[in-house]
């Protein structure tokens, strides 16, 4: 048999569980709760008389949700004993009352405040993710919701987030409010706020400095092997060699192969003004990327802040020899028409991919022997272009 304490435990607990406040807030179907408070064995009641007499009191001073009773003979007893069976609570209010705990009764009320005021589709996000906007003003969390309505990709269109206006936010709102509002833009964008880093969906300037892969292709051009590095530094810095390939993607690192002069940086996304720095003028850079909107667009960006970057493996050549196996359909645009940058060939595929049911070809489902190949011949491309 549990006591009324036993429970209340049980049902703050529950309140903890994500998983368990979507169903009980969000599911009219998950009502009634019903607790199962057991009967009093024929031994307890034989050896504990005063024990279950003060059980089946304390459960009689219960106000909350209703009680089923039921009688009980047992051998000893002279007559039938009603004893409290099951505890049912009609609704979120009263599971709230019946856990009888201050930090869940706040979080309940903090709850029902924020999602009458902030879209539907960021209920769920808040009743599930409360480290969100726990700690935070309730009208800077819903201040969040009108604002990550109003965001879409590459809004920011090069600014840095905190000087971007016409929000009705201050400067630093985006600073204090990072997490939030990009797992809200996942809410609305299928995650990819998240996969992209806020700057990167919004195309914003990432004036916090971004940490990137450099790895040396040929040995002994740099003295490590591999190491993380911020843009900032890149900029910073005269990297040795004559070439550089820019990678979209770190998980692509083992395609790669040794290439004479050359430096690669990979996971740079969006955040591309390193390669304004004077440092890097004279070198020969290549692109690799994703075959998406996303990855048409790093190439362009490439372009704008660099000059002259040749795309590698970014065709529509490539993006039919394996759309059958290996294209899916892409969650959410960069944009819809083609950005500057790009070469005539380069935006007729991006249009292509904006009309395509699976209009994204991931580079890391391209063969290591196919990438290899291509690498090497825009090595000797290069070589032959200074005889």
């Amino acid at each position: 048999m549990k006591s009324p304490e036993e429970l209340r435990q049980k049902l703050a607990r529950q309140w903890d569980l994500p998983s368990v406040r979507l169903n009980q807030l969000l599911n009219p179907l998950a009502w009634p709760m019903v607790l199962n408070i057991g009967k009093p064995s024929a031994q307890c009641f034989n050896s504990h008389t005063s024990k279950v007499q003060r059980h089946v009191e304390a459960w009689r001073e219960v106000k909350v949700g209703t009680i089923e009773w039921a009688d009980i003979a047992y051998r000893c007893g002279a007559e039938t004993v009603s004893v409290p069976m099951k505890w049912c609570l009609r609704n979120p209010s009263e599971w709230v009352a019946a856990a009888s705990r201050r930090s869940v009764s706040d979080e309940y009320a903090a709850l029902g405040y924020l999602v009458e005021r902030v879209p539907a589709h960021f209920r769920q996000l808040l009743i599930s993710r409360r480290n969100l906007w726990r700690d935070k003003p309730k009208e800077e969390v819903i201040q969040a919701a009108v604002l990550a309505s109003q965001l879409s990709p590459g809004c920011a269109q090069g600014l840095p987030l905190r000087l971007l206006s016409g929000y009705g936010v201050d400067t630093k709102f985006f600073e204090r409010n990072e997490l939030l509002l990009r797992k809200m833009l996942d809410v609305m964008f299928e995650g990819e706020a998240s996969v992209q880093g806020l700057c990167g969906f919004l195309d914003a300037y990432d004036d916090t400095s971004h940490w990137v892969l450099v790895t040396p292709l040929e040995s002994g051009l740099l003295p490590f092997n591999r190491q993380q590095v911020t843009t900032s530094e890149l900029a910073q810095v005269a990297l040795p060699g004559t070439r550089l390939l820019i990678v979209e993607n770190q998980k692509c690192l083992h395609q790669l192969l040794e290439l004479p002069e050359t430096i690669a940086v990979l996971g740079c996304g969006l955040d591309l003004e390193w390669l304004c720095s004077g440092q890097l003028r004279d070198k020969s850079v290549a692109y690799w990327g994703d075959i998406d909107t996303w990855g048409l667009r790093m190439l362009a960006r490439a372009r704008v802040k660099h000059g002259k970057v040749t795309s590698l493996l970014m065709s529509e050549d490539v993006y039919d020899a394996h759309k059958s196996r290996s294209a899916v359909r892409e969650p959410v645009r960069a944009q819809d028409t083609p950005p500057a940058g790009l070469t005539s060939a380069e935006a007729a595929l991006f249009v292509r991919l904006v009309a395509s049911r699976k209009g994204r070809l991931e580079q890391e489902f391209i063969p290591r022997q196919e990438v290899r190949a291509v690498l090497e011949r825009w090595v000797s491309s290069q070589g032959e272009a200074k005889l």
